[in-house]
């Protein structure tokens, strides 16, 4: 199986994905933020780009098992 990262969900803001990027550590899965809005100086641009959660192919089932939660609330 690959470790290629993967997009897992994404979000409205930045917050949203680090709140899940939180959850994943929590349960053990090492998990990244990726977003385009010119190193924080244009955070709109989260609006149009959304801001990603990535992890590596490996763990992305297990990472989703994890944020079902997140669909719950």
């Amino acid at each position: 199986m690959s470790d290629e990262p993967v997009a897992l969900m994404t979000f409205d803001n930045e917050a949203q994905a680090e709140k899940a990027q939180q959850l994943l550590a929590d349960g053990g899965v090492r998990s990244f933020v990726s977003k385009d809005d010119a190193g924080g100086m244009e955070p709109q641009l989260q609006l149009t780009g959304g801001v990603r959660l990535m992890v590596s192919s490996s763990n992305a089932e297990r990472a989703r098992e994890i944020l079902s939660v997140l669909g719950s609330n």
